[in-house]
């Protein structure tokens, strides 16, 4: 079973992120992903039990780094 997951982090300016987005996509990579960021969001894919572990140390981060929104999507792929 794989995972996908997406998540925004506001406030967010493309081209310029803020420190908050910074330090939660480096949340995520210190957990073996390599985030792709998007103009609507950035995604990881991977087992779900790695993507859970990486989506909490994000959610985590982003808190503590001034982030005033976070919005997650998570997808199972069951086949």
């Amino acid at each position: 079973m794989t995972c996908r997951a997406e998540f925004m982090i506001e406030p967010f300016e493309e081209g310029a992120p803020g420190p908050h987005v910074v330090a939660a996509v480096e949340a995520v990579r210190s957990h073996g992903f390599e985030p792709e960021m998007g103009p609507f969001g950035t995604s990881i894919e991977g087992d779900p039990t790695d993507i859970i572990a990486a989506l909490r140390a994000m959610l985590d981060t982003a808190h503590r780094a001034g982030a005033s929104r976070v919005s997650v999507q998570i997808e199972m792929d069951r086949s």
